[in-house]
C-alpha cells in the first residue's frame, strides 16, 4: 500500500513540474508578441533588437526544458 502512495506522489509531482513546459510556451509567445509589437511601431529599430529576441526565446525555452527534466526525474529516478 505504501508503494502505491509513493508512486502516486511521484506522478502528482511530475504533473506539477510538467506545467512549467506549458508556461514556457506562453512565455515564448509573449516574448515574440512583444518583439513584433515593437517592430511594427518602430521598424528601423527592429534589426537591432533581434539578438535580444533570440536571448529571450532561449531563456524561456530553457525553463521549459528544465521543468520537463524535473518531471522525468520525478517519474523515473525517484
Amino acid at each position: 500500500m505504501e508503494g502505491n502512495i509513493a508512486q502516486f506522489g511521484q506522478f502528482i509531482g511530475a504533473g506539477l513540474a510538467a506545467i512549467g513546459s506549458g508556461l514556457a510556451a506562453i512565455g515564448v509567445g509573449s516574448v515574440a508578441a512583444n518583439y513584433l509589437g515593437g517592430a511594427l511601431r518602430n521598424p528601423s529599430a527592429a534589426a537591432s533588437q533581434t539578438a535580444t529576441l533570440f536571448i529571450g526565446l532561449a531563456f524561456a525555452e530553457a525553463l521549459g526544458i528544465f521543468s520537463f527534466l524535473v518531471a522525468l526525474l520525478l517519474m523515473f529516478a525517484v
